[in-house]
C-alpha cells in the first residue's frame, strides 16, 4: 500500500513515517511540505492513500484534497490534523476525505485508520465523531436522512456504539458478537437508510433521532 505523507512540520511528517513503515503492508512513496505539492506528488506517484494536514501553505489541506480526490478518484485522502473544529471537519469531509484524525491519534490506530481507509470505509477519531454529531445536532434538519426502515435492536445497539466513536472491533467486543456480524449489520443499516459509509449512518441517525448525545 502507497502512501504519501503531507505536512509541512518535520516532526510530524517524521513520527507519521515511522507509523506507516512500521507495517509490512504500506510504504512511505513521497513527503509534501504544501498543498500544492502533494497534488503535484499525487499526479507523479499515484500514492493508494495520503495522509493531509488541513494547515499548510501555497494552497491548504482541504484545497488540496478537493483537487486529489476530483482529479485522482481512486486516491483516499485522511485529514491528520490538531484542528478539531466544526468549520474544519466538514470542510474537509466535504472536500472529499475519507477519514479524519487528530495528531495525538495512537500510532496503531493511525494504521488501522489506513487499513480501513484503503478497504473502502470512512475513519473518524473517538473526538470527531462526537464533534460532527454535535453539529447535526445543532442544525437540526431531516435533509436527506429521513428515516426509513425501522432497524433492529442490534442494529439500533451498533449505530449508538458508532456515535461514540467506536470502531468495528470495540462496537463487537461490547456487544459480545463478532466482528463481521457488526459489518454486516451496518450494511444493511446502510442499505435501509439509502447511504453509503459510516459517517452518512452517523449524520443521518443523529437527524432521524435514533442516537443523541
Amino acid at each position: 500500500m502507497r502512501v504519501l505523507i503531507a505536512d509541512d512540520e518535520e516532526l510530524v511528517r517524521h513520527a507519521l513515517r515511522i507509523f506507516v513503515e512500521s507495517s509490512a503492508q504500506m510504504e512511505v512513496v513521497g513527503e509534501a511540505t504544501t498543498g500544492l505539492d502533494a497534488v503535484r506528488q499525487c499526479a507523479a506517484q499515484s500514492p493508494d492513500i495520503v495522509l493531509m494536514d488541513i494547515q499548510m501553505p501555497q494552497m491548504d489541506g482541504i484545497e488540496a484534497t478537493r483537487n486529489i480526490v476530483t482529479q485522482m478518484p481512486n486516491i483516499r485522502v485522511i485529514a491528520i490534523t490538531s484542528f478539531l473544529t466544526e468549520r474544519h471537519i466538514v470542510s474537509a469531509l466535504k472536500a472529499g476525505a475519507t477519514g479524519y484524525l487528530v495528531k495525538d491519534t495512537p500510532p496503531a490506530a493511525v494504521i488501522q485508520a489506513i487499513l480501513e481507509v484503503h478497504e473502502g470505509r470512512s475513519v473518524l477519531s473517538p473526538q470527531v465523531t462526537r464533534e460532527l454529531v454535535a453539529t447535526v445536532q445543532r442544525d437540526g434538519e431531516e435533509g436527506a436522512f429521513s428515516r426509513r426502515e425501522p432497524l433492529t435492536a442490534r442494529e439500533t445497539s451498533i449505530v449508538e456504539k458508532l456515535a461514540q466513536g467506536k470502531s468495528n472491533l470495540e462496537i463487537a467486543a461490547e456487544l459480545h458478537i463478532a466482528e463481521a456480524t457488526v459489518k454486516s449489520n451496518l450494511r444493511r443499516v446502510m442499505q435501509k437508510w439509502e447511504v453509503r459509509d459510516r459517517v452518512q449512518v452517523l449524520i443521518a441517525a443523529v437527524r432521524n433521532g435514533t442516537v443523541s448525545l
